[in-house]
């Protein structure tokens, strides 16, 4: 009996397996009605920064709001989806070339395959990067292992097919 407690005992200090993915996948912003967004996996960055141009902050109800325009597919003009979120900071950021900006924070959901869950965002100006989104470190934290060798491994499961 005392060696099946210490099992047990053991089993449930494991850690729940983390999921893999790759060093790019497709990602959706629901919250923000941004279907398919091909995203970079960024251990590398800490916050997650989705590419937005007419970056415009107002005020309602006296809460901070930013309206903004994403174009979600790389290297193309549309789609072009308008977007309003509450502004949940203005930070500072360093990119990877050095350059300090000031950029808007805001909180969103973001999905990837079949979970969703919480996310900070930073709007930028990257219509001359590879990428339209980068997924950072803080966003992966707890959730995921990152294969730098492959690629979309987060899709979603098949449905069975009814007989």
């Amino acid at each position: 009996m005392v060696v099946k407690r210490k099992a047990t005992a053991k089993a449930a200090l494991k850690k729940p397996k983390k999921k893999t993915i790759g060093w790019r996948e497709w990602v959706r912003l629901p919250e923000l009605d941004v279907g398919r967004v091909k995203a970079k996996i960024d251990s590398g960055a800490r916050t997650s920064a989705l590419h937005a141009f007419k970056i415009t902050p107002f005020t309602k109800d006296g809460a901070s709001y930013v309206r903004f325009v994403v174009h979600p597919l790389q290297r193309q003009r549309y789609p072009e989806i308008t977007c309003v979120a509450v502004v949940i900071d203005h930070r500072r950021v360093t990119d990877s070339g050095g350059r300090a900006e000031m950029r808007y924070v805001i909180r969103t959901s973001l999905k990837l395959g079949t979970s969703r869950w919480p996310i900070e965002l930073t709007l930028t100006d990257r219509d001359q990067m590879g990428f339209r989104m980068l997924v950072g470190r803080q966003a992966l934290r707890r959730r995921y292992l990152v294969d730098t060798g492959r690629s979309f491994l987060a899709r979603k499961k098949k449905k069975p097919k009814a007989t």
